[in-house]
């Protein structure tokens, strides 16, 4: 493990990679092990002495640890600063806050351009498939090597509130509070189809060369710009992308050709190409396809409510977006009306925006408000002041 000292303009924060031996193997779903295991994490403000508050950050598919601090690769600041801060609802003089790259990434965590003990070369696609459940085992892994019992709180958005709603199935004993956003039970066929559109663009770009792209010195940075370009547009709305381009030029007149004469087909190569960047193909196949198996009632005889059977103890958050055709309303109640039929707490609202699924990831201030508002009620039940 290995600390990181704060950067000019950011909170502190710590943490670098926590590597697992030989003899401490993730066990997947597939039947697989990964050993050794090494998961990158972030961690910001301190455990207090009761170890009681302790937050972890489930990030989103194209997202990685630095969630408040400056991504190493772009510059950029951290993808949720706008929540996690002094004064925001996840503040790191309250809370003990930890944030973990998955399994499968590319930011640290052991995934498929990661040496392969076996064979001293990258593993390419001779990583072994993973799903929502080994994300969230590893993540228990690091919560327990860092020392912490029980958790105050896991959140998340989109595939990090899978990852939220996965925990309360699986280590509901280590939870006392969940908030769960813009997330489903399930993955839909809708998803799974726009997922599989980016998979076969970037295995149709010749430099991807089976997967073993890395060997060969390549990137497929052609296929995987498409495939994020198609994926964006379910992060909008049809009413976020009018009101953004319309149909405005990007120039004078039209091209009568194919560059980029509309100013949304600008923005999407412009996404795609900054994409490329910073993120590993095979990693955008294992995680997309860890999203698509993902099916919370699969191993509970098909009945969601059986998933949280043993999680009346914790208290639930479930927040969506009235724009949000990724994952609508619709399921989020779904998981609600499962939750009070096991006998939870939960608490539910509906964000009306018209900034689609990405709206927990912008200037939302509704959002901020009910977050901030269920954290200060579980901090104060818990004892946090």
């Amino acid at each position: 493990m290995t600390a990181q000292a704060p950067i000019s303009g950011e909170i502190e924060r710590s943490g670098g990679t926590w590597r697992f031996a030989a003899n401490q193997p993730l066990r997947l779903d597939s039947g697989a092990t990964l050993a050794p295991l090494e998961v990158a994490y972030e961690t910001y403000g301190k455990l207090n002495a009761g170890k009681t508050n302790a937050v972890l950050v489930c990030h989103a598919l194209t997202l990685d640890q630095h969630v408040a601090s400056t991504h190493p690769t772009t510059g950029k600041p951290g993808w949720w600063n706008r929540a996690v801060g002094p004064g925001l609802p996840l503040d790191p003089e309250r809370y003990f806050i930890v944030c973990a790259n998955v399994v499968g990434g590319c930011m640290g965590t052991t995934g498929p351009a990661s040496t392969d003990p076996a064979t001293g070369a990258p593993y390419g696609l001779g990583f072994p498939v993973i799903t929502i459940g080994d994300m969230v085992r590893a993540q228990a892994m690091l919560v327990e090597a860092l020392g912490i019992e029980t958790l105050f709180a896991v959140v998340g958005g989109s595939m990090g509130g899978m990852q939220v709603l996965q925990w309360a199935a699986d280590y509901p004993e280590k939870l006392f509070s969940a908030v769960c956003i813009a997330a489903a039970p399930r993955h839909s066929a809708q998803n799974i189809a726009f997922h599989e559109v980016g998979r076969q663009a970037i295995m149709a770009d010749p430099n991807w060369c089976g997967g073993a792209y890395l060997a060969a010195g390549l990137r497929p940075d052609k296929g995987l710009a498409v495939a994020r370009m198609a994926a964006h547009i379910t992060y909008l709305s049809e009413s976020a992308l009018q009101r953004k381009f319309g149909r405005e030029l990007q120039r004078d007149g039209l091209s009568w050709g194919f560059d980029a004469d509309f100013q949304v087909e600008s923005y999407l190569r412009h996404q795609g190409a900054s994409f490329v960047d910073r993120f590993d193909a095979n990693s955008y196949l294992y995680i997309t396809r860890a999203m698509d198996y993902f099916d919370l009632a699969a191993n509970h005889g098909g009945i969601l409510t059986e998933a949280f059977l043993k999680a009346r103890t914790v208290r639930f958050c479930i927040l969506s977006f009235s724009s949000d055709w990724l994952y609508p309303t619709s399921e989020s109640r779904d998981v609600v009306r499962a939750l009070n039929a096991a006998g939870c707490r939960a608490s539910f609202a509906e964000i009306v925006t018209d900034k689609g699924h990405d709206a927990f990831l912008l200037d939302e201030p509704q959002l901020d408000q009910t977050l901030r508002g269920f954290m200060n009620a579980q901090a104060q039940a818990r004892g946090l002041g």
